[in-house]
């Protein structure tokens, strides 16, 4: 008697990349601007102590190689080749007395370096 199993059933995969209410508020206005491209491209360069760090550029529209992520109403694109140190990431934006930004969590960080510009997975 033989029998078949039954197909394993696969696990939902994390979302690529999320935006927090901050961010999605920043892109927003920052999408907004008179001229502005209509994208906004994350993208992970070798550099820095750690190895790894991201890099963001504004781009008129997507390229071949790149994923398209929306949240909360908004568009991103993230560099193909980066995807996979980005799954699950959360951008976010911060702004304080010294300095403002986008920063991300990355559940596929293992560690930064000093300064924080630059990861390692």
């Amino acid at each position: 008697m033989s029998t078949l199993a039954e197909p394993k059933k696969s696990r939902a995969l994390p979302p690529l990349m999320a935006l927090t209410d901050r961010a999605a508020e920043r892109l927003r206005a920052l999408y907004a601007q008179p001229g502005a491209k209509a994208y906004l491209r994350i993208s992970v360069r070798t550099r820095g102590c750690s190895g790894l760090s991201y890099d963001m550029a504004y781009v008129d529209e997507p390229g071949p190689g790149d994923e398209v992520v929306t949240d909360q109403g908004l568009t991103v694109l993230v560099d193909r080749k980066a995807s996979m140190f980005l799954i699950g990431t959360t951008m976010d934006y911060t702004s304080d007395a010294l300095t403002s930004g986008f920063t991300f969590t990355n559940p596929n960080e293992k560690g930064r370096c000093g300064c924080g510009e630059s990861f390692h997975v």
